[in-house]
């Protein structure tokens, strides 16, 4: 039987348990996922960790999983699948109002890579409040996020914004 490989796309700045929740989830009926995470020239903002940063910080998340690999890519989505072999895409759904974007995306990327599925996870729903952006500016502003990141990212947000430990 061929191997199912996933791609969980994303910016994950800074990877939060509700990727993490997605990533295990998807592990339950794919034998290998890759968080990838995204080089975007569409979006003209930067974000708090770089890209290297970003990738170290999910490969330490996922330790302790051999079958999560992480990465980046530039470029299309569709791309990436194809260069690696890649027919289904993994995306989370944390609202309604995530699904319209995401419908008009997969549609899009089937029509670029027919070959491709995309799924839909709906986060735990101790997480469908979470993203990451929330996460940096409770961060920022000194709150308290150690639930919503692991200990190596709390850390890591920590340093980045010399905060106390």
């Amino acid at each position: 039987m061929t191997e199912r490989v996933a791609v969980y796309p994303g910016s994950f700045d800074p990877v939060t348990r509700g990727h993490e929740d997605i990533v295990r989830r998807a592990l339950g009926f794919v034998d290998r996922v890759i968080v990838a995470v995204a080089h975007r020239r569409t979006q003209p903002k930067t974000g708090m960790f770089e890209i290297a940063e970003r990738v170290d910080l999910i490969r330490t998340v996922f330790g302790d999983e051999p079958r999560v690999t992480a990465t980046d890519f530039n470029g299309l989505l569709v791309d990436f699948a194809r260069d690696n072999q890649v027919h289904i895409i993994i995306r989370g759904l944390r609202a309604v109002s995530d699904f319209e974007y995401e419908f008009q995306m997969a549609l899009m990327n089937r029509q670029l890579y027919p070959e491709v599925e995309t799924i839909f996870l709906a986060p735990d729903e101790h997480y469908s409040y979470l993203s990451a952006s929330l996460v940096r500016e409770i961060a920022a502003l000194g709150g308290d996020i150690a639930q919503f990141v692991s200990p190596h990212v709390l850390e890591a947000l920590r340093r980045k914004l010399s905060l106390p430990s």
